[in-house]
């Protein structure tokens, strides 16, 4: 059965290149549904103009299609709300000094 703590679990060996730590912690991902196979995800990135948009958001798609039970993953940026370091985890902004 798929559950929204093996998604938030697999999403967390995914990792933003620039600051070395999983888009969980990071505070990336605003929303998880599941439906039957399906999963859907709703994330940010820290930056609009982010240049590594299109390959995180791939990578994304990549682990929960590689999930048990999913035969179809939908991924969607948005950028409200806006993310901020106050959205990482608590190690997390300590590690940034937040």
């Amino acid at each position: 059965m798929i559950t929204e703590d093996k998604v938030m679990e697999s999403l967390k060996e995914v990792i933003d290149p620039e600051l070395g730590l999983n888009i969980v912690d990071l505070g990336l991902i605003y929303d998880v549904r599941i439906g039957g196979d399906k999963v859907a995800v709703k994330m940010t990135l820290t930056a609009p103009g982010c240049p590594l948009y299109e390959t995180i958001s791939g990578w994304v798609r990549s682990k929960l299609e590689g999930l048990k039970g999913v035969n179809d993953a939908k991924v969607e940026v948005v950028w409200d709300p806006p993310w901020h370091p106050t959205m990482m985890a608590e190690e997390a902004r300590k590690r940034f000094g937040y």
